[in-house]
């Protein structure tokens, strides 16, 4: 799984991403700071399995703490993209190119308005706009590429696959090609489409393969009820409130041992002395948590991770008794599986060669024998039986 992190130059993505990830990138107030593409591990947050089952887990792939488990996930930060960027602007289609492998994208905006669509310096600019041009933005992309295939696509009497693996990178299959189709009112059996055709094709493409998250980015510098109105702008979107430099600069104190603080939580106490000027500042960001419930950069990530690409967390096991593996490590993996996902699915995750030879699966919660086609639900301890070691 990717995350992949968007937005025009100057919103604050090289910052959001190293507040996700704990690693160090330039950032720096001017356009195209980043110019290769940023790749770290964030952390979804989620409860552990180990309150409910009264045990004490022992992680081996994720770090737990308070009863919360920290699992990984892959995220990408790339360079800022500008109105016709598809046209070779800016970073162009470089930009485009390195998210054709993102599984969802959050995009960064200034809830402040003090930077425009091209990263410029402005007032009470509308990040609303912002939204609209790096959506329209990959939607010409991807038009371009379908356009540019015409004739190839037109030799094919399989729209609908010769469609899939014209964009086999880009993590799509036929389900969400024939969707597409459907519901932008084209034809996949005749792909004599013109520019617009093929345009309306990949907005609706894109919504299916590649949903977003608006992270509403500089909220301390934002005026009251900017957050309210660019909610209303943008209707259905999901949007989030967030401020990635309170958060960059917490996560950076808590590593240096001057505050007890977790990603996520709604305030946090200084644990090391320090000098006036610091402890104004962290007052000053411990109350913007208390006021707006954290600062929202871990409610990016969730909300990626479990609410757009509707993941659940599943503890493979390999003694049911303990919920432990061979060494005794207890609950040992969280893995993140998509809502729907069967046993068997969760077998060939853990290794393709126990997938291939499961024959059964425990249900080590209830103590109970599934099938290999049982429908994973959160939270499920589970013990793989295959013929496989």
């Amino acid at each position: 799984m990717l995350i992949g992190i968007v937005g025009a130059p100057n919103k604050g993505k090289s910052t959001i991403f190293s507040a996700m990830t704990s690693q160090d990138v330039e950032i720096a107030d001017y356009a195209f700071t980043t110019i290769k593409p940023n790749l770290g591990v964030t952390h979804a947050s989620h409860p552990c399995a180990e309150a409910e089952l009264g045990v004490k887990c022992t992680p081996r792939n994720s770090a737990c703490s308070g009863g919360i488990r920290m699992i990984p996930a892959n995220v990408i930060d790339v360079a800022g993209l500008v109105p016709g960027a598809h046209l070779g602007k800016g970073r162009g289609n470089q930009f485009l190119n390195d998210l054709v492998s993102a599984d969802v994208l959050v995009q960064v905006v200034d809830l402040s308005g003090r930077t425009d669509e091209n990263g410029a310096p402005c007032e009470g600019c509308d990040p609303a706009l912002e939204v609209k041009m790096i959506r329209d933005e990959m939607a010409e992309w991807l038009a371009e590429i379908v356009m540019r295939h015409k004739n190839t696509l037109l030799r094919r009497p399989d729209g609908d696959a010769a469609i899939v693996e014209l964009l086999s990178g880009f993590k799509t299959d036929v389900e969400q090609i024939r969707k597409a189709a459907e519901k932008s009112a084209v034809i996949l059996s005749n792909t004599n489409w013109d520019r617009e055709m093929a345009r309306r094709f990949a907005l609706v493409l894109l919504s299916l393969n590649k949903p977003i998250i608006v992270a509403a980015n500089k909220a301390d510098q934002a005026a009251e009820g900017a957050y309210e109105a660019l909610r209303k702008r943008l209707g259905d979107s999901v949007v989030i409130k967030c401020s990635a430099a309170i958060e960059l600069a917490l996560v950076k104190a808590a590593k240096a041992g001057i505050i007890d603080y977790s990603p996520g939580a709604k305030g946090f106490s200084i644990i090391k002395e320090t000098s006036t000027e610091q402890k104004r500042a962290l007052e000053y960001m411990n109350g913007y948590l208390k006021a707006n419930g954290g600062t929202g950069v871990q409610e990016v990530v969730n909300t990626a991770v479990f609410g757009a690409l509707d993941n659940i967390v599943v503890y493979p096991v390999e003694d049911e008794t303990h919920y432990s593996d061979h060494s005794g490590n207890v609950l040992p993996d969280a893995i993140l599986m998509k809502r729907g996902s069967t046993a068997q699915d969760l077998a060939f995750k853990v290794h393709s060669d126990i997938g291939k030879g499961m024959k059964y699966a425990v249900d080590a919660r209830r103590k109970i024998r599934v099938q290999k086609e049982y429908e994973l639900h959160d939270g499920d301890v589970i013990r793989i039986i295959s013929t496989a070691k």
